[in-house]
């Protein structure tokens, strides 16, 4: 019996191989290989970690699923100010469209299932925020939806949960990731402007910023509970974080410290810093997994100047910890957050205090400059490799 179901087994996969163009007979013989054993033991339903020494192994250019290839290749804008999203087309580097959205939008985020391009308008703190639902298949925008304080949001790794960060109600809440019914909710009340996140290699944490607290809170993702708080020594406006390949390390811009910090994210403790520039705000990794961008606002300051002479990029190399390259911004500019194109060739950043989106090579540093709506903020580049995103501007695994 036991020779029977290897048998089946076997003409399953000739089947399935044939229609490739491999030769049946070399193929009748072959034994059926065991499913691949991840080494880390995620929380169920999360896809496995096919690398555990680059968790950004599944981004690489050559991994767009097939759905997602089809979808418009676009970076999609929220403009803060004027309320709106523009669409750029990367092969003519113009503004192809312009929608309004709700009030205060802050990030363009893609679901788990990178089948809906989320909004996020928080509407400045009111009880008037919403989702709006981007399609990326035609790029035009749906119905928006009710949420209260949608500053960002985040996918748990296991995709069943949606965690929009309420920054100004110091709360995350958990929600239903399609309808956005509301699960339940997290307080975290001593992290003032709750802003930013990053998951744990297994699933089962994530860190967030907190901006004007100068410090990080720490969150069970399954129990839905507050583990604690890490006060950044010597650091003032904590932004964007971003885990390191192995996801041992944790990097936290902060914009007043003008630089990176660096904690190691089981033990919750600070283990360094990195200078970079002034402002430093956003942070996003290569294709390859060497390198993180590191966007340095040029600036102190929440609503500007514009033109910042000290306005750049910083190359960061992920295995030594050090600045390898500084891209200037051309006149003066306000780098803020954004992505990297599927091919990993162009670094996408908004001008947040120029109302301009930079396009910037990443072997070279030369950049195009595209005018858009008034005060960008979190664009994402689409569409992108990778089989799942855990939200924010996009940041697949």
């Amino acid at each position: 019996m036991m020779k029977n179901r290897i048998l089946s087994g076997a003409r399953v996969v000739i089947a399935m191989l044939g229609g490739c163009g491999l030769t049946v007979a070399h193929a009748q013989t072959a034994p059926v290989p065991a499913p691949a054993q991840s080494a880390v033991q995620t929380i169920p339903g999360m896809p496995p970690v096919i690398d555990p020494h680059n968790i950004y192994s599944e981004t690489r250019p050559s991994n767009i699923a097939p759905e997602v290839a089809k979808d418009l290749p676009r970076i999609y804008v929220p403009n803060l100010r004027s309320a709106d999203v523009s669409v750029i087309d990367p092969a003519t580097m113009t503004v192809v469209d312009r929608f309004p959205v709700g009030k205060s939008p802050q990030h363009v985020v893609p679901s788990w299932d990178l089948r809906t391009l989320w909004v996020t308008n928080n509407a400045e703190g009111t009880t008037n925020g919403s989702l709006t639902p981007i399609d990326p298949r035609t790029g035009k925008p749906g119905q928006a939806i009710p949420v209260d304080d949608p500053y960002n949001m985040y996918f748990t790794p296991d995709g069943k949960e949606a965690i929009v960060v309420a920054e100004a109600r110091k709360r995350l809440d958990f929600r239903d990731p399609h309808t956005m019914e509301l699960h339940t909710s997290v307080e975290t009340p001593e992290c003032k402007g709750v802003n930013h996140a990053e998951f744990s290699i297994d699933g089962r944490y994530a860190i967030f910023t907190c901006e004007f607290g100068g410090m990080l809170a720490k969150v069970d993702t399954v129990n839905h509970k507050l583990i604690g708080y890490l006060k950044l020594t010597g650091g003032g406006m904590p932004q964007d974080i971003l885990a390191s390949p192995d996801a041992k390390t944790f990097y936290v811009a902060d914009m007043h410290a003008d630089g990176v910090f660096t904690v190691d994210g089981d033990t919750f403790t600070q283990t360094g810093f990195i200078h970079t520039g002034v402002g430093t705000h956003g942070i996003y990794p290569s294709r390859d997994g060497k390198f993180m961008y590191v966007a340095n606002r040029g600036s102190h300051k929440i609503h500007g100047p514009p033109h910042s002479k000290d306005g750049n990029v910083s190359v960061i190399d992920f295995a030594t910890n050090q600045v390898v390259k500084t891209w200037p911004i051309p006149g003066g500019g306000s780098p803020d957050m954004g992505n990297v194109s599927a091919d990993g060739k162009l670094l996408w950043l908004s001008g947040r205090f120029d109302d301009v989106v930079y396009a910037i090579d990443t072997d070279t540093g030369a950049m195009k400059i595209i005018p858009v709506g008034a005060e960008p903020h979190g664009l994402t580049v689409w569409p992108q490799p990778g089989r799942y995103s855990i939200g924010h501007t996009g940041i697949l695994r």
